[in-house]
C-alpha cells in the first residue's frame, strides 16, 4: 500500500490494474451498487469515500484487504470498534505503544497472540 496514496487514488489505480472491460467505472460501478459518476468522483477525490459496506464490496470486487482501504478512508471497521469500545482505554494504550516498534516487533506479537504462545 502506498503511504500517502489517497483513498480515490488508490482504489482508481487498483481498478486500472485489472486491464479488463470488467473493471470500467462502468460496470464496476454496477456490481456494488452505486453511480458510475458517483465511483468517478470518489476516485478523483472530488467526493469523500463511501460508507463501509460500499468500501468492502469494492475490496471484494478488486481483490483489495478492505481492511487496507478502511483505513485509506479514515474509517474503523465496525468489528474492531465494537473490540476497541469494550476496552477503550486498553487499546488506545496498546495503539499508542504499538505505532513506534518496528513492523517484525509488531507482527510477532500478532503471531505469539494469534497462536497462544505468551
Amino acid at each position: 500500500m502506498p503511504a500517502r496514496s489517497s483513498f480515490g487514488t488508490y482504489l482508481r489505480e487498483s481498478r486500472l490494474k485489472k486491464d479488463h472491460p470488467a473493471f470500467s467505472v462502468r460496470k464496476l460501478a454496477g456490481r456494488v451498487g452505486i453511480e458510475p459518476s458517483y465511483l468517478s468522483k470518489i476516485e478523483r477525490d472530488e467526493q469523500p469515500p463511501p460508507g463501509e459496506g460500499t468500501i468492502r464490496k469494492l475490496a471484494e470486487e478488486l481483490g483489495e484487504d478492505p481492511d487496507v482501504l478502511l483505513a485509506l478512508a479514515g474509517k474503523v471497521p465496525t468489528d474492531l470498534l465494537e473490540v476497541i469500545r469494550a476496552r477503550p482505554r486498553l487499546f488506545a494504550d496498546l495503539l499508542r505503544e504499538l505505532k513506534t516498534m518496528p513492523d517484525s516487533a509488531v507482527l510477532r506479537i500478532v503471531r505469539e497472540v494469534r497462536d497462544g504462545n505468551w
